[in-house]
């Protein structure tokens, strides 16, 4: 069985109205760049870049490092399956709750496993022995957030262990995050970033990732020629060579998240953990995250995120996104009238 972004709503069993359960920017407009790939469109009729070079190219100029330190993916999931197969057999220690790929490509590529928690200290946290440590930053799920002097200085104290940073909600706070600049100071540093989910994109599956050369070198023997589809390198790099028709509202997003973290707390019979983006969890004190979901759909054509599959979380935790105002009214009555029901 295959999990994803996209499972929650492949697997809905009803009509999705509004979707709290995916993070990503949900106010995107993205007439403009249609209008670009219509007018690209007979390039297709060619085989896109090998290595999508041209998009390399761009980021190394955004970013002022050499073009070795990058290499792009077919969505940022790509690049840790083809980290954990470059270093297959390795041990590798987990931040949980997160994401699950980081569990399933180390798993599939056979790696030696141990976890931590995210609520842990990291002053105190061991690492010996261990060739990777993976932690996502901002935190999905729960959008946890470790400062870049604290995770600098985690990096610092390890030099043997190698840290895979996935940054891929980098867009969602406003608070001063890794650098790709970093990796120049930090041969240990992996950073892995997302181009689509800032931008309403996600299923043109596009990622990348800023190392030092030797362990970018090291990926890409095994990854696959032709394997960043040519709609996928065009609108990435129309993205960044119009940065402004593409800016994301964040504050105003973020107070939006705030406006409905507060009528949510005003409910008996849930706890919302803190965040510090514009995705949150809710631990239901009474009642199942499925059940929930389940009468959200069937009642409002509203789809939330079960979060009982991330590991170390259980069956009474739910993941939302923030959406409009309206919308998000929508939700707070709904939860209110389930809970009513419990």
């Amino acid at each position: 069985m295959l999990y994803g972004h996209g499972d929650d709503f492949y697997n809905a069993k009803g009509e999705v109205k509004i979707n709290f359960s995916s993070n990503v920017w949900h106010g995107a407009n993205l007439d403009k760049l249609k209008e670009h790939l219509i007018e690209r469109f007979d390039e297709l009729t060619r085989y896109p870049e090998p290595d999508a070079a041209s998009l390399r190219r761009l980021l190394a100029r955004r970013y002022e490092i050499d073009e070795e330190y990058i290499v792009v993916t077919n969505g940022s999931v790509t690049a840790f399956y083809l980290l954990a197969q470059a270093w297959r057999g390795a041990k590798s220690k987990i931040a949980i709750p997160s994401f699950s790929e980081y569990e399933d490509a180390c798993r599939l590529h056979e790696h030696e496993l141990s976890f931590f928690s995210t609520s842990d200290d990291l002053s105190e946290l061991s690492l010996e022995g261990q060739d990777f440590c993976w932690i996502c930053n901002p935190n999905n799920p729960d959008g946890k957030l470790i400062h870049r002097t604290e995770l600098l200085r985690l990096i610092s104290a390890n030099p043997q262990t190698t840290f895979i940073i996935d940054q891929a909600y980098v867009a969602f706070t406003t608070e001063d995050m890794l650098k790709a600049s970093d990796v120049k100071a930090h041969k240990n540093l992996v950073l892995v970033q997302s181009i689509s989910k800032a931008y309403n994109i996600p299923g043109l599956r596009i990622g990348y990732f800023v190392a030092a050369p030797e362990i970018t070198e090291r990926v890409r023997r095994y990854i696959i020629p032709w394997s960043v589809n040519a709609i996928a390198i065009e609108a990435s790099k129309y993205i960044l060579i119009h940065p402004a028709q593409f800016t994301l509202p964040i504050r105003k997003w973020q107070r939006e998240t705030i406006d409905l973290i507060y009528q949510l707390k005003k409910l008996d019979g849930l706890q919302v953990i803190p965040t510090a983006t514009t995705f949150f969890l809710i631990r239901l004190k009474k009642g199942k995250a499925a059940d929930l979901k389940t009468y959200l759909l069937d009642n409002y054509g509203i789809l939330i995120r079960d979060a009982s599959n991330f590991r170390g979380l259980d069956e009474t935790y739910v993941r939302v996104s923030t959406q409009r105002a309206d919308e998000n009214q929508t939700l707070v009555d709904g939860i209110k009238n389930w809970l009513e029901q419990q």
